[in-house]
């Protein structure tokens, strides 16, 4: 007797009805099938999230010090060098000792490194977009809310982007 490929397919596996209702694990979930997609495209781009951070920081923030950067990074300072030296080598960063303080340096993105960052901007987003496809508009914008208040609970640095409480 044989037995066809439609009756040998697997369901897909059930989780616990208690891991459901957990929104921490829901969210752990979410957040680390988000992580594996970005990091796949990000590496296929030739950079990882620690780039595109401080891409980011410096973009919003022209001038930072190396250690403000490692801080907001939430990355060990001699971590945040070998990225800094990525970045630099491609001409996207660039690091100048600061005048005031000759031992620090302060980091500025280049033009070439906005044009990249515009476009691991459009990667992100893309993905963003695919992954939060089950929601409007409205509910990605209400999700987003719900997640800063959380997340300037847990972390202070996002407490600036918090609304306060009416």
């Amino acid at each position: 007797m044989t037995t066809s490929v439609a009756e040998t397919a697997r369901t897909p596996a059930h989780l616990a009805k208690e891991l459901i209702a957990s929104n921490g694990f829901l969210l752990a979930r979410i957040g680390l099938g988000f992580k594996s997609k970005v990091l796949a495209k990000l590496d296929e781009a030739g950079f990882d999230p620690y780039h595109y951070s401080s891409l980011v920081i410096l973009d919003e923030r022209p001038r930072q010090t190396q250690a403000m950067m490692a801080d907001a990074c939430a990355l060990d300072p001699s971590r945040l060098v070998a990225v800094l030296d990525s970045l630099e080598e491609r001409s996207l960063i660039e690091r100048k000792r600061d005048p005031e303080d000759r031992r620090r340096h302060i980091v500025t993105i280049t033009p070439a490194g906005k044009r990249q960052l515009a476009r691991l901007r459009e990667i992100v987003k893309e993905l963003e977009d695919e992954f939060f496809g089950a929601l409007d508009a409205t509910e990605r914008k209400q999700l987003h809310e719900l997640l800063v208040k959380v997340a300037a609970d847990v972390d202070p640095r996002c407490a600036f982007y918090a609304k306060p409480a009416a």
